[in-house]
């Protein structure tokens, strides 16, 4: 592959949760939002909390952001045109996640190229009447991901991907075949395997219902660890369309009100 820094910055980026003692400069900190609100968008509603109390920061970070879907601000902009919001909340939130999410990815990137590493926190979605209350949010407001940052402490090496036939399909979609669905997770559980990666974190998830546990430490990897969250988790969206609700979003036919 052809490679340059800003590749090889993409290439060996992984995430971090043990920081050092260092404090990152109001410059730098600057210099990484700024990073964040030059990501492509479409309606430029990725907006960011920050939190700088580490010993309340996931991992004791000593930056922690909220990327937040913000329409209360959007909306602001209407109203001094003089226009208000008729679009509805569902395509509202597609747009908005899509903003909210390159915002943080730029901002990922920046941290890495100053030296910094982070983690993203994907379950804020379902806390975020908590952030609400935190902040002290205003309507229309709502908490996507959070993201830790900071000098790190640890080195760990970059994780595995799907190989790119799994990954890439030019012309149209392909039908896999076992054999290529086999390979890719072999991929992905070996890479895994060999940094030890679910061993020393004693993250193996319990089974639930009738299953029968047949892994070890030996064999559990990344492809049994995703479908036992996606296959036991999760089954009714009503814990995130009451979070949506609670920031001022609301999906017609799902949270009790009329379809159009």
């Amino acid at each position: 592959m052809t490679s340059n820094s800003i590749i090889e910055t993409l290439l060996n980026r992984k995430s971090i949760r043990k920081y050092t003692d260092q404090v990152p400069a109001d410059e730098v900190v600057e210099t990484v939002v700024r990073a964040g609100q030059q990501a492509p968008f479409a309606y430029q509603m990725g907006s960011l909390l920050l939190s700088r109390h580490r010993d309340h920061n996931p991992f004791k970070a000593p930056l922690f952001f909220i990327i937040c879907v913000d329409s209360h601000r959007h909306e602001a902009i209407m109203a001094h045109r003089g226009w208000q919001m008729v679009q509805n909340d569902l395509s509202l939130l597609l747009l908005g996640i899509q903003d909210a999410a390159l915002m943080a990815e730029n901002m990922v990137i920046a941290a890495e190229s100053v030296g910094m590493g982070s983690c993203f926190l994907g379950g804020v979605p379902y806390q975020a009447a908590r952030y609400v209350e935190q902040f002290n949010l205003p309507p229309r407001v709502f908490p996507l991901v959070g993201l830790a940052m900071g000098y790190p402490a640890e080195n760990p090496p970059p994780r595995p991907r799907y190989p790119l036939d799994f990954a890439m399909f030019e012309g149209q979609y392909p039908q896999f075949s076992q054999s290529q669905v086999e390979r890719a997770a072999t991929e992905m559980d070996r890479g895994y395997l060999s940094q030890d990666y679910y061993r020393q974190r004693k993250a193996m998830i319990r089974l639930e219902g009738e299953r029968q546990e047949t892994f070890t430490y030996d064999t559990y990897s990344w492809t049994e660890h995703i479908s036992r969250k996606t296959g036991q988790w999760g089954e009714s969206p009503d814990v995130l369309l009451n979070q949506f609700a609670r920031c001022g979003f609301h999906i017609p036919g799902f949270d009790g009100s009329e379809q159009d």
